[in-house]
């Protein structure tokens, strides 16, 4: 299991460093209603990270062999997975020093609801392309390392702390002391606007590269 969990490292250091939902969280934390919405994000953040590994390991432990390691089918969605990822690097690289509107759930953070702070965070965490395509890469490399189900059950759920800690954390933290927090966070939030399409291509880069090398290791 630990080769599984080396693999694992990288891409939930990917997804839990995305700027995205940190800024959100940050908004949340400094809203009107900051402990119900960030609580309601946090647990939709790990609710979408778990539900998008699971349904990957699941599908890729029906790709995969018993006896010889992963299978080249196995190998193959690594590979494109990587390069898939390598041109979201790339694109997003090329158009970090534009500028970029604010998204319009991000302005109505304010008004959110716990449920729909919930919602968001799911949405983010399973749906957004990005942290979508780094779960099915978490859910590949954990469903075709022929684990038993303690070593599976134990994979997903250290990958989904480690890949949701940077909201986790925030929202815990200010429960505990709030008043400390509040000026950190805010100039925590002014760098992640001002750095976050730089951090996110250079990371989605590692990872994509990271995943051809495993998945042509797996081919060849």
């Amino acid at each position: 299991m630990g080769s599984v969990i080396g693999d694992l490292l990288p891409i939930a250091v990917g997804v839990a460093v995305s700027p995205v939902a940190v800024i959100a969280t940050i908004l949340m934390l400094l809203s009107k209603r900051a402990g119900s919405t960030s609580i309601g994000f946090a647990l939709g953040c790990l609710l979408g990270i778990f539900i998008a590994t699971v349904l990957f390991v699941t599908l890729s432990s029906a790709l995969s062999t018993s006896d010889n390691g992963p299978s080249a089918t196995v190998s193959w969605i690594k590979l494109a997975l990587g390069v898939l990822l390598l041109a979201f690097g790339v694109k997003q690289w090329r158009g970090r020093s534009g500028e970029h509107e604010t998204p319009k759930w991000m302005q109505a953070i304010d008004e959110m609801t716990a449920v729909k702070g919930l919602g968001l965070g799911f949405a983010l965490a399973a749906i957004n392309p990005k942290n979508l395509l780094m779960c099915i890469a978490a859910g590949v490399s954990i469903g075709s390392a022929s684990l038993a189900t303690s070593g599976v059950i134990a994979s997903v759920l250290v990958f989904t702390i480690i890949a949701s800690s940077t909201v986790a954390i925030p929202v815990i933290g200010y429960l505990v002391s709030a008043d400390r927090l509040r000026e950190p966070l805010a100039k925590l939030k002014v760098w992640l606007q001002d750095n976050n399409t730089t951090v996110m291509s250079v990371l989605i880069l590692v990872v994509g590269v990271v995943l051809i090398g495993k998945g042509i290791g797996g081919i060849f």
